[in-house]
């Protein structure tokens, strides 16, 4: 990966041994809701019908010989050389890693979804692991390349994935109107990885917000940005605890 433009393996490295020398376990916490989620949801064994789950999802993509045109963010240039790829590489490198896809199943059991807005589709898998546990949750999803949101259709398909409302175009058009009259459980942010997007998408998804709404920040550690935004966010005033 070292290849990649504006990728500093020295960042994530620094940044990672920050994060461990500020860790903790489940016997330092002190606020109530974070033990109760760490506890029960963090710290529990995925169980072997999630990890099926995932592969299956996982290995239909990596079995794709189809090549598509990607119409990228500012941000997605990182891991590729050009807009043309194949399906099968673009879950290899920018696809959600198993335990983190895992703990999104678990997550949306132990909170009780019944609404979520996805910020970046993708290829789906994400999508995937925010519905599988939970098929009657309504999953809004909202994707700017229509190739992508086309092999993720595709996906939904084949696995009987109801429920799901996709939403092509820019999000800076799409994700105005949607915030305005509903209000949603979860928010999982994975679109344009800047700074000034990620808050500017953070401040409109406070007006769909209830008091125990959870928003999902994906690529934290992406750059020094992507930090700055989310220092931000951990001290905005209507954040209750991170």
């Amino acid at each position: 990966m070292l290849f990649l433009k504006g990728f500093s393996m020295f960042f994530l490295i620094k940044e990672y041994i920050k994060f461990l020398s500020l860790s903790t376990n489940q016997h330092g916490v002190h606020s109530p809701f974070i033990y109760e989620f760490v506890t029960k949801c963090l710290y529990v064994k995925p169980s072997f019908e999630d990890l099926i789950l995932y592969k299956k999802y996982r290995s239909r993509v990596l079995k794709s010989s189809e090549v598509i045109e990607v119409e990228d963010s500012v941000s997605g240039l990182r891991f590729f050389k050009s807009h043309k790829r194949k399906v099968s590489e673009i879950i290899k490198v920018a696809g959600v890693k198993k335990s983190y896809g895992l703990l999104l199943m678990r997550m949306m059991s132990y909170f009780e979804v019944k609404k979520c807005l996805e910020i970046g589709t993708s290829l789906g898998l994400v999508s995937f692991c925010l519905k599988a546990k939970q098929p009657e949750m309504q999953l809004t999803t909202l994707e700017g390349c229509k190739n992508t949101l086309a092999v993720a259709k595709d996906q939904f398909d084949y696995f009987g994935l109801k429920n799901i409302n996709t939403v092509l175009g820019e999000f800076n058009q799409t994700l105005p109107g949607l915030v305005k009259n509903d209000t949603f459980d979860v928010v999982y942010f994975d679109g344009n990885h800047t700074k000034k997007a990620t808050l500017n998408y953070f401040e409109q998804c406070l007006k769909s917000k209830h008091n125990d709404s959870v928003f999902i920040f994906d690529d934290i550690h992406w750059s020094t940005e992507t930090l700055e935004a989310w220092e931000l966010i951990k001290n905005h005033a209507e954040v209750t605890v991170t």
